[in-house]
């Protein structure tokens, strides 16, 4: 369970599908550099999944892990204990008592469940006992892997492993609980609509990656604002816990590296960067002054 509980935490924090794009044109990419009194930070939007045939990162990831002293994750994952993470999801993503799924669903709804589950390999009695949001987040970290899609060729865990072969420090910005614990803490009926979303969604998975996939790796932070907030935007229950409350959480801790010596590279999901609450207007609003690279 510690690797599967280790999928569904990489699949929650993509918020948003990607996969094979054109490697040309780019004139810029998804890492900003942000100068401070003593250092710089540099802010690299990550893709925690990625195809093998497709998964070399742009060139400008290599500059900022090489100029940082640190590389610094959502969470570490150099120290994550995968047991520790599976006992997280049993002990708040499990139904409780004798509640069943069917009952929490509905037949309509349960039945919509079991026929996308069917589909992707996964019989109903894995899920049955799993909350709705937990049923999301696995729907749809089943149908990347169905793609093609790796954990283990997305961006935190090339930098890591690399990292680890350096003997390069790790760290995080924030623990398993408050990683997950705004999706355990929706309202039943936030977390049944996000279900329903995934099973409507399904089936646009593979041209949704390809559209924001070439706009990271073009480093198009305009078009990655539209195309990764839109549905966010219409569910604002879900964007404050799981986006703009951590990015207000992580901007303290961001703005403590840029007074220390040194340098530090900081991999965060490419949404929380951009757009109205990101990471990027943030720091401007503080007076400091990000500058996209090359």
């Amino acid at each position: 369970m510690g690797r599967t509980a280790q999928r569904w935490l990489l699949a929650f924090c993509l918020l948003g599908g990607l996969t094979l794009a054109s490697q040309h044109a780019r004139a810029a990419a998804p890492v900003w550099s942000v100068r401070g009194a003593h250092g710089t930070v540099y802010l690299a939007g990550s893709v925690h999944l990625l195809p093998a045939q497709n998964a070399a990162l742009p060139d400008a990831f290599d500059r900022a892990y090489r100029d940082s002293a640190i590389l610094v994750m959502e969470l570490d994952l150099g120290k994550l204990d995968p047991e520790q993470l599976a006992g997280w999801m049993q002990q708040h993503g499990t139904l409780t008592g004798d509640t069943t799924l069917r009952a929490v669903l509905g037949e309509r709804r349960y039945a919509r469940t079991a026929a996308a589950a069917s589909g992707l390999g996964a019989p109903m009695s894995l899920l049955d006992t799993q909350t709705p949001w937990v049923i999301g987040v696995e729907l749809t970290e089943l149908e990347y892997m169905r793609l093609g899609y790796d954990p283990d060729q997305g961006v935190e865990e090339q930098l890591l492993r690399r990292a680890r072969a350096d003997g390069k420090p790790t760290a995080g910005l924030e623990t398993v609980d408050e990683e997950l614990g705004g999706l355990e803490r929706l309202p039943l009926a936030d977390q049944l609509k996000i279900l329903d979303q995934t099973l409507s969604e399904l089936q646009d998975t593979q041209a949704d990656m390809l559209v924001v996939l070439g706009a990271w790796r073009r480093g198009d932070a305009a078009r990655l604002a539209t195309v990764l907030s839109k549905e966010f935007g219409e569910f604002p229950a879900l964007y404050r816990p799981l986006v703009t409350d951590r990015n207000r959480h992580w901007l303290p801790q961001i703005e403590q590296f840029l007074r220390k010596d040194g340098n530090t590279l900081v991999v965060v999901g490419t949404l929380h960067l951009v757009g109205t609450g990101g990471l990027l207007e943030l720091l401007r609003q503080d007076g400091y002054q990000p500058q996209q690279l090359n």
